[in-house]
């Protein structure tokens, strides 16, 4: 029977995008709409305010993301093609780049030129994209991929602090979007902490710290420009 290990690396294109988009989407999210409340305004500018930012938050994202993997996966792009370019035209010095590779990785230069030259029988550019320019299938740059995740993760997110907006009592609507949203954002760092190996407790905590920074500061500006309108 085949051992399959699944390891948290291949996690990665999908987990951050997501985690960046729901965390951007609960932050600013909030921030904007206890900043509008802390302006005194009432609950349907609340909500249109928050709305708003729900769209042009998500479809932000989405451009942001796309454009930056992009970028990345151009640049890999160019890479592969200048290793092929190189294989096609100074065979032997690759071989010799390869081997290099694996001296330096512990391989006697024997073994290391060996191993070289079957792996790049094999698959030459494969065996290049992955040990000299480490580039491999787990950690491809998927443009779309996280551009969908980013997307649909800040609106999920965003949905959260509007969602309290249309439930919470105007009175104390700033304390109680506050109080949902840093509760949201810690379970959120927690679970991507944990998802990634690394402790839950660490991750809640500094999610929760910025996004405190975010809403106070918003709820300061709303207070100084509302008491100044009035």
């Amino acid at each position: 029977m085949r051992h399959r290990e699944r390891h948290r690396t291949e996690r990665i294109g999908w987990l951050r995008a997501s985690v960046l988009g729901a965390n951007d989407g609960i932050v600013s999210t909030a921030s904007l709409v206890v900043g509008v409340a802390a302006a005194d305004a009432g609950r349907a500018d609340i909500l249109l305010a928050g709305v708003a930012g729900l769209v042009a938050g998500a479809l932000s994202m989405a451009a942001g993301e796309y454009v930056s993997v992009s970028s990345q996966a151009d640049t890999e792009r160019a890479d592969l093609a200048l290793e092929r370019t190189e294989l096609a035209t100074q065979p032997a010095a690759e071989v010799n780049e390869l081997a290099a590779i694996y001296v330096g990785r512990g391989l006697e230069p024997g073994l290391a030129r060996s191993v070289a030259q079957q792996l790049m029988a094999h698959d030459a550019v494969g065996a290049h994209a992955r040990d000299e320019l480490g580039l491999s299938e787990t950690l491809v740059a998927r443009p779309l991929q996280a551009a969908l995740a980013s997307a649909t993760t800040f609106a999920v997110g965003a949905g959260l602090p509007i969602m309290t907006v249309t439930l919470a009592p105007r009175d104390n609507l700033a304390m109680v979007v506050s109080g949902v949203s840093l509760i949201c954002l810690a379970a959120l760092g927690a679970t991507a902490a944990r998802a990634g190996g690394a402790s839950a407790w660490i991750g809640a905590g500094r999610v929760s710290f910025w996004g405190a920074l975010a809403m106070a500061a918003t709820a300061g500006v709303g207070a100084l420009f509302g008491t100044a309108v009035s």
